[in-house]
């Protein structure tokens, strides 16, 4: 075992100025990320510089057989923590060969909003809150819990440790290093209320960048998870019952909102959200009304109501942002599966381009 360990730990920099660069894409079901490695000819820090590649679209869900060629085009760069080096992650999105983007790339739009001038104006930040469950693989059962059977009532977990309360801590550790290594920009991690869930936060990061870091976050998580022989669920609801959901609350701010009468900017931008209540739940993720249900910290998914310090609220203002008169609020609505580019343009779009 210690040979296969010493070949995939070999430093190619002694002998090569190759590298390998890991291009990483969404597939046709939005959330089954894919990836396929290519050698270079020497290091790389700038994806205008890497070459397009193709896949074959019929294997993904994303072409027809007779027509199956689907084009990557690497939009950003991160750092490989599996392979290290100066071997690279390569976040891609996918057009036909004729230069469309395919439906589900969900980035190019983004890029769209987030380049208009409004928006860069605005600088947007975004804080993501990415749940999820760790799950045994062969029985698609939560961590930690009794095969077929249910632990105690939920209310030790939280933030707990003991081997009783925290399930799939190296898991979660080796997520957190990975991801700072990779260069994303995540701000921490925490034991989830519902025992085998989790939670990491990735931001405050800037405009499309941040649909960028959480997608390739996800990549690591569920590479890391691969090696440890479990499943990572994004599933809001995975466990019926009396039982918290997974989210992906958002966080997010303006230049105006950062800025003095701040807190002005905020309520004129939520209730815009408001108003396009029904559209943004509809693109916030897929079966998430089994976890909106006004009950266990979420508002009812039919009801858009805010407040300070509210959990059970669609949108939440921090105590501090009310006290200082300016800063940032959090979307509770998004689920745990949802698309960062899809969730964060949307934002951008609703509160600052203003479209109705």
């Amino acid at each position: 075992m210690a040979l296969l360990t010493d070949l995939i730990n070999l430093d190619l920099s002694d002998t090569t100025e190759k590298i390998i660069a890991e291009y990483v894409w969404i597939g046709g079901s939005g959330m089954d990320i894919r990836s396929k490695a290519r050698t270079l000819a020497k290091e790389v820090k700038d994806p205008k510089q890497l070459p397009k590649w193709n896949y074959d679209g019929s294997s993904t869900g994303q072409a027809p057989g007779e027509d199956s060629e689907v084009i990557l085009y690497p939009q950003a760069i991160f750092r490989d923590p599996f392979r290290r080096g100066k071997n690279i992650l390569v976040m891609c999105d996918a057009y036909t060969p004729a230069g469309e983007p395919i439906p589900t790339n969900k980035r190019h739009n983004a890029a769209k909003i987030f380049s208009h001038p409004d928006v860069v104006a605005e600088e947007p930040w975004y804080g993501i809150e990415q749940e999820y469950t760790l799950l045994k693989k062969e029985v698609k059962w939560p961590l930690g819990w009794p095969s077929g059977g249910y632990p105690g009532p939920q209310g030790p977990y939280y933030c707990g440790i003991g081997a009783d309360k925290a399930f799939g801590r190296d898991i979660v550790d080796a997520h957190y290093k990975a991801c700072l290594y990779a260069g994303i920009n995540i701000s921490g991690i925490n034991g989830e209320v519902m025992p085998g869930q989790w939670e990491y936060q990735v931001g405050p990061a800037v405009g499309i960048s941040s649909g960028d870091e959480l997608w390739i976050s996800r990549y690591i998580l569920e590479r890391i998870t691969e090696i440890a022989g479990v499943v990572v669920s994004f599933d809001p609801k995975p466990i019926e019952g009396d039982w918290n959901g997974a989210g992906a609350h958002c966080n997010y701010s303006t230049k105006s909102m950062r800025g003095d009468g701040g807190f002005e900017i905020i309520k004129k931008a939520i209730e815009k959200l408001g108003l396009r209540h029904k559209e943004h739940i509809a693109a916030y993720g897929e079966g998430n009304e089994r976890r909106l249900t006004g009950k266990h910290e979420t508002a009812d998914i039919n009801t858009f109501k805010w407040g300070v310090a509210n959990r059970g609220a669609s949108v939440r203002v921090g105590r501090d942002t009310e006290k200082e008169g300016k800063g940032y609020f959090e979307d509770r609505r998004p689920a745990s599966n949802m698309d960062p580019y899809v969730v964060t343009s949307m934002i951008a779009e609703t509160t600052i381009i203003g479209k109705h």
